[in-house]
């Protein structure tokens, strides 16, 4: 386990140097919201950072229901059973195993790790400008159909879920990056990818902080090049 600080925000990583799964703990006046659980071993690596931050969990947020993000997360509960966790209204539907699609929806299967064992069920169900704390719920559709984002209201920080990677460079949910194409084999709509992308460049983030990768300080030149390079691939 590997942690790094950026402001009120913590970087906390597994498998670093292979396979990296960072979750996040967003620090409060007096407590953290976790947001993500990452892997099924990963509870006691994010309990003790924590405590090095020396502040309680409260909440957890997730930004979608892949197994590699709700990993851990049985495990949490156990440890933690006060602390309600917090999914999208639409995930939601994929934390329960259900995989259908809205007639409004790009119609190709979801992919990636959908959950199947997982016995944890979100506490409170989140829509677009919700705000958890310091953090704003943005809908970000197409890695999953109900992938969220958190913009920290204070520090304009973006904790952006699968929506990009920075991990084999910095890609939009969808493109394939050689060196590390996982994220895009369980990306669900690279269109819908595309404009959540969009989207989440409006915000101008100070940083970017995603699931899979190194936080990117000052990211917009970056994102916006790999948006580009995306809507050049599907045209």
């Amino acid at each position: 386990m590997r942690a790094i600080n950026k402001g009120f925000l913590y970087q906390v990583t597994f498998l670093a140097n292979m396979f990296p799964v960072n979750c996040y703990l967003v620090e409060e006046e007096r407590e953290l919201t976790l947001i993500d659980a990452a892997l099924p071993y990963s509870m006691k690596g994010i309990v003790k950072a924590a405590k090095n931050v020396g502040k309680p969990i409260t909440k957890i947020i997730l930004t979608h229901a892949h197994e590699d993000h709700v990993g851990a997360l049985d495990k949490l509960k156990e440890e933690l059973p006060d602390v309600p966790v917090y999914i999208s209204v639409r995930d939601n539907r994929l934390m329960n195993g259900d995989i259908s699609l809205d007639l409004h929806e790009h119609q190709t299967p979801i992919k990636g790790g959908v959950p199947k064992k997982l016995k944890t069920r979100a506490d409170i169900l989140l829509k677009e400008g919700v705000l958890v704390g310091s953090l704003a719920a943005i809908e970000t559709p197409g890695h999953t159909p109900g992938s969220m984002s958190f913009f920290d209201t204070r520090t304009q920080a973006l904790i952006a879920g699968d929506a990009f990677q920075t991990r084999g460079g910095m890609a939009v949910a969808g493109d394939i990056k050689p060196w590390f194409p996982f994220p895009a084999f369980g990306t669900w709509s690279k269109e819908t990818a595309l404009a959540s992308a969009k989207k989440l460049a409006g915000y101008q983030p100070s940083v970017l902080a995603i699931g899979h990768g190194e936080m990117v300080e000052n990211p917009s030149r970056a994102m916006e090049q790999a948006i580009r390079i995306l809507e050049q691939k599907l045209k």
